[in-house]
């Protein structure tokens, strides 16, 4: 049974039996969920395992379903990392009437994934995609973490929202900084500003449009002027796959780019409408899927590879999109 996950996240307690299958490319809201579960079944224990221990021993999976707790205590299952290959051990649990409630976690389940298609179509168990968010999710994270705040002005939420990447997982951090800085819930503009490391990332933002653009001199002198810091890798590649993705949905779209860019959902920030208009003019599709299978590339080998030089995969792939920018 499939579950939109805006529902879930208002009730949780849609999904409190039985088997429920949590997947997608949205970590941070996987994440928010086990929060969530946490807290609903706040004395209950829950007990950690994985898919590559549960297909080793599987006995360790079934006993913790069966066996009750001797102090009656209620016990919630969480598995991690699950696959097409953990397909067989749920098929054999769903046989059984199970009191306890299990949870499994997976990043991207193709639509071919044996697994996925069985929640899908299973009427006992539950499953939930978390697909990434937009700025309309978002703002309703900051509205809500921040009511009790006052200068909630739409210019202050576009300015979280731009410093996140659309990512959940560094929106909550800002969050986090925002409510420690502003002790007296007032925010204001210059300081929001200081706090989110703004210039920072404009300078990346510029640096980024430039190499979309083709500007070799620009994309030299950013190159140099832009200190590209270590943990804020994935956010880089998920801002230039941001843009891949923006430029390939108005390329499928055909026809007038500036009708195109206004018709974006969600929409365009004002003042980033040009620049895109400007890379769409630069961009065809060939284009666009090269440099997207050179990032899918680069984050494999940065989440594979602890010792590699982050900054230097970076830093080669903007050289290679000025260069492919500028190629006929």
């Amino acid at each position: 049974m499939i579950h939109k996950s805006y529902i879930i996240e208002q009730n949780i307690g849609k999904i409190d039996k039985g088997i429920t299958l949590f997947y997608g490319e949205n970590l941070g809201l996987i994440n928010d969920f086990k929060k969530l579960i946490r807290g609903f079944n706040n004395n209950s224990s829950v007990i950690r395992l994985n898919e590559e221990e549960i297909i080793k021993k599987n006995i360790i999976f079934f006993r913790e379903i069966n066996n009750d707790s001797l102090f009656g205590e209620k016990k919630i299952i969480f598995v991690d990392q699950v696959s097409d290959k953990i397909l067989d051990l749920i098929q054999e649990a769903e046989k059984i009437e199970i009191e306890k409630s299990i949870y499994l976690f997976s990043s991207v389940l193709e639509k071919k994934s044996k697994l996925r298609t069985f929640f899908e179509k299973s009427n006992s168990c539950n499953i939930v995609p978390c697909y990434e968010d937009n700025e309309t999710t978002l703002k309703k994270i900051i509205l809500n973490d921040l009511r009790d705040f006052k200068n909630i002005t739409t210019e202050n939420v576009n300015l979280i929202i731009e410093n996140c990447s659309l990512n959940r997982t560094k929106l909550k951090n800002e969050l986090d900084k925002i409510k420690s800085f502003f002790l007296n819930k007032v925010l204001d503009k210059e300081n929001l500003q200081k706090l989110l490391n703004i210039k920072t990332n404009n300078n990346f933002d510029k640096l980024k449009d430039a190499a979309f653009l083709g500007k070799r001199s620009e994309t030299n002198k950013f190159l140099s002027d832009t200190i590209l810091e270590n943990e804020k890798n994935n956010l880089y590649l998920n801002s230039i796959n941001q843009r891949l993705g923006k430029l390939l949905e108005i390329n499928n779209n055909g026809g007038n780019i500036e009708k195109a860019v206004s018709n974006l959902k969600p929409p365009v920030f004002w003042k980033d409408k040009p620049n895109l208009i400007s890379q769409a003019k630069v961009w065809n599709k060939k284009k666009i899927k090269l440099i997207m299978r050179n990032t899918y590339n680069i984050e494999i080998k940065i989440k594979s590879n602890s010792s590699i030089d982050k900054h230097i995969l970076i830093k080669k792939l903007l050289i290679d999109m000025c260069e492919l920018a500028n190629a006929s």
